[in-house]
């Protein structure tokens, strides 16, 4: 399985509370719901549907887990919701338990063993392991190497700090782009891949 990284990202690398004010408020940030203004349905919304329809499973950190199984649940009806909610869903957590695993077809990974068990299921065979938000988790996917592709939507918007998906261990990773689209609202539109 490859592992697909998914991302909204302001220009300085800002990937933190991108959906809602209410949705990632650590370290005092205030920008939250910052890419509604530079959201294009067709291109940008079609390509987390393309995303979604390459993905055999979907891996989550436990916050943004959280975020989503209080969300798309009671959502249905249409191909994307149907999607998210039937797919394979793997969850990292030190904290969550068994019990907590409300969300249909989820399998926790607990924090300790994590990274492990992510290299067991990238090993198997099938489509993608996609990541969308998560950057801790996406920090230290990267930091491991385990990171395939990247997939980012770049808003045209400096934010002036928040969380980023980047790790800061000095270490030098390569990746190809392999397309680039730009929107009617700005947004850049790119897909890297890790090259190896």
């Amino acid at each position: 399985m490859r592992i697909v990284i998914s991302e909204f990202m302001s220009l300085d690398g800002v990937v933190q509370a991108p959906g809602g004010p209410e949705e990632d408020t650590d370290g005092g940030f205030t920008h939250g719901g910052w890419s509604h203004p530079f959201f294009d349905p067709k291109v940008i919304g079609g390509f987390f549907d393309d995303g979604l329809t390459a993905a055999q499973a979907l891996l989550f950190g436990r916050r943004t887990w959280q975020t989503m199984a209080s969300a798309w649940p009671e959502r249905g009806g249409d191909p994307f919701a149907d999607r998210m909610n039937s797919i394979q869903k793997y969850v990292v957590s030190g904290t969550l338990r068994d019990d907590d695993l409300t969300w249909e077809n989820t399998t926790l990974l607990p924090g300790e063993k994590a990274v492990a068990h992510i290299r067991e299921l990238r090993e198997r065979d099938g489509g993608d392991l996609l990541v969308m938000g998560s950057p801790t988790l996406v920090r230290t996917l990267l930091g491991e190497g385990l990171v395939d592709e990247l997939r980012l939507v770049v808003m045209p918007v400096l934010l002036g700090g928040g969380k980023t998906i980047f790790p800061a261990d000095g270490a030098l990773s390569t990746f190809d782009l392999v397309s680039s689209i730009t929107t009617t609202t700005g947004a850049q539109v790119c897909v890297y891949r890790s090259h190896r």
